[in-house]
């Protein structure tokens, strides 16, 4: 070798030791930049020559400045991410439901509902003592307002859900379009992969928008030769050859909560999947959060409406003047049970007895009053029943503009009503306690609210009579139809258990892949850090 190639060679060596020294220094400054890769110089020997019978190598030239990562690990990682954002997501949802429930203090629902029942328990031991009555209907308020109350705060903890929704989604596109943003600078500046450095702090940009993307929906993704990359979610594209697609959110009303669906802005595919924080979310919304919506509701309309039956089967130690339906129907001339009628209580074929009472003598005249509601020939609708009322001595009836059916007793009578096998006047909102559909809107009657004479204790046998509200006493253990055969108490216990082995499940799964994710982001640090 002569001088020259030796000089050549040291001033090799001395600028590799010079790029050697930045990169360090590079790697170094960045110790604590979160998602960081270390950077790495590729030293390849020179080639050699021949000198006579030798052959002698150059020493050694820089094949690049390269970033030291795995990216079959980085891809794993990713599906990490995504598994435990939902994972952590619907358990912290589960957290705040359990909170809004809080079966275990004081005013839960449970609790409520016994007290009520606690409160029937002591009228029919004296039903005629009006402080007893009157804490049946402050308790059964008490108890309709805690259901709108649940009611309401599940709908705002639904609704915040939503909100997280929208900021998610908006982030989601946020790094779409960053990641988008990123690839032409990257491929330029590596001159479309024809150099062999990469263009680190660029690619450690798009690799953490990559990581926080993973998060919060699922992704994979593809390097290209020129090295920009190509991002999917499932089959569809979200980053390919310069075109985007984003998140787009069509918002609707269910149970009473403005909700979003989500798609993709080109195909207009749905967003699929089970990973990321993303579909944890809407998934724990829906499925989570509108399950127990639904349940509260199933659980409400049938304590409305079997509570009514019993209760409008019965009598007070009062008669009623004139009595209107809280209730109306769309179409008067339509069969009681048709959906043109439009009651939201089902109407069964049966009958009811009317009673008109002389309140000068005492004389009772009861009347059977027949639904007929068998499909064959003409079934009773409320202008037929109105006339069926109207022929009865004593009174008139009929139906008001808005269809609810009128009642009047004449000058000197009262009416009162009893053993309804049709469930009609429960349905119409006669002779009834509590009034609403489900737990958006139940309340108490305020005709009993008013005056505990109309709660209807017994059945025709005097003030002392307890038959009827020894029936109502009952309303927790008794199983419906409407709850798959289950009691309210049953169908209750078996929502809340549910809910709390759900919330230990998907807690213990957060714990799990939280784990698993630690374990590769541990990898990812050794194999990539600095």
């Amino acid at each position: 070798m002569g001088l020259n190639s030796a000089l050549q060679m040291s001033q090799r060596s001395l600028e590799i030791f010079t790029t050697g020294i930045q990169v360090a220094g590079q790697n170094v400054a960045n110790a604590n930049t979160p998602g960081y890769v270390r950077e790495e110089v590729l030293l390849n020997p020179s080639n050699p020559y021949r000198q006579g019978s030798l052959i002698l190598g150059t020493g050694v030239k820089i094949g690049g400045v390269r970033q030291s990562i795995d990216l079959f690990l980085e891809k794993r990682l990713y599906t990490a991410n995504s598994d435990y954002a939902a994972a952590d997501a619907m358990r912290l949802i589960y957290e705040q439901l359990q909170s809004e429930i809080n079966e275990l203090g004081t005013n839960d629902l449970s609790t409520q509902l016994n007290e009520f029942v606690a409160a029937l328990d002591e009228v029919t031991n004296q039903a005629d003592l009006a402080s007893l009555r009157s804490l049946v209907t402050t308790r059964g308020e008490a108890l309709a307002k805690d259901i709108v109350s649940l009611r309401d705060r599940v709908n705002s903890l639904r609704s915040a859900q939503s909100v997280k929704v929208e900021s998610l989604a908006e982030e989601a596109n946020q790094l779409i379009n960053e990641i988008a943003r990123l690839n032409p600078q990257i491929t330029k500046l590596e001159a479309s992969g024809l150099l062999q450095s990469d263009a680190g702090a660029l690619r450690t940009h798009r690799y953490n928008a990559l990581n926080r993307l993973s998060e919060i929906i699922p992704i994979t993704f593809q390097e290209r030769e020129d090295g920009a990359v190509d991002v999917y979610t499932g089959t569809n594209y979200l980053v390919l050859t310069g075109h985007t697609q984003q998140l787009e959110l069509q918002a609707y009303g269910d149970r009473q909560t403005v909700i979003h669906n989500i798609s993709l802005s080109q195909t207009g595919a749905s967003l699929n999947g089970t990973g990321g924080e993303l579909l944890g979310v809407v998934h724990a919304r829906d499925e989570v959060i509108g399950d127990f919506v639904d349940k509260l509701d199933q659980l409400t309309s049938n304590l409305i409406f079997e509570f009514n039956k019993l209760h409008s089967s019965g009598e007070g130690t009062v008669g009623f003047k004139n009595i209107e339906s809280l209730n109306g129907v769309k179409d008067a001339s339509a069969a009681l049970n048709s959906d043109a009628a439009g009651l939201f209580f089902d109407v069964e074929h049966g009958s009811f007895q009317l009673k008109v009472k002389n309140e000068l003598t005492g004389i009772t005249e009861t009347t059977d009053i027949s639904i007929d509601l068998d499909g064959i020939g003409t079934d009773t609708s409320l202008t037929s029943l109105a006339a069926a009322l109207d022929a009865v001595g004593n009174l008139s009836a009929s139906v008001s503009s808005d269809g609810r059916l009128q009642i009047n007793a004449a000058d000197g009578y009262e009416i009162r009503f009893g053993d309804d096998t049709s469930g009609l006047l429960a349905s119409l909102g006669i002779n009834t306690f509590f009034t609403g559909t489900d737990s958006s809107n139940i309340g108490i009657n305020s005709i009993v609210k008013n005056d505990q004479r109309f709660l209807a204790t017994g059945r025709g046998g005097g003030p002392s009579d307890n038959t009827n509200i020894l029936s109502l006493s009952g309303i927790l253990d008794k199983g419906f139809k409407g709850l798959n055969g289950s009691s309210i108490n049953q169908f209750y216990d078996t929502t809340i258990t549910t809910i709390a082995q759900e919330a230990a499940a998907m807690k213990t799964l957060a714990s799990g892949t939280e784990a698993y994710r630690g374990g590769l982001q541990n990898q990812r640090e050794q194999f990539s850090g600095v």
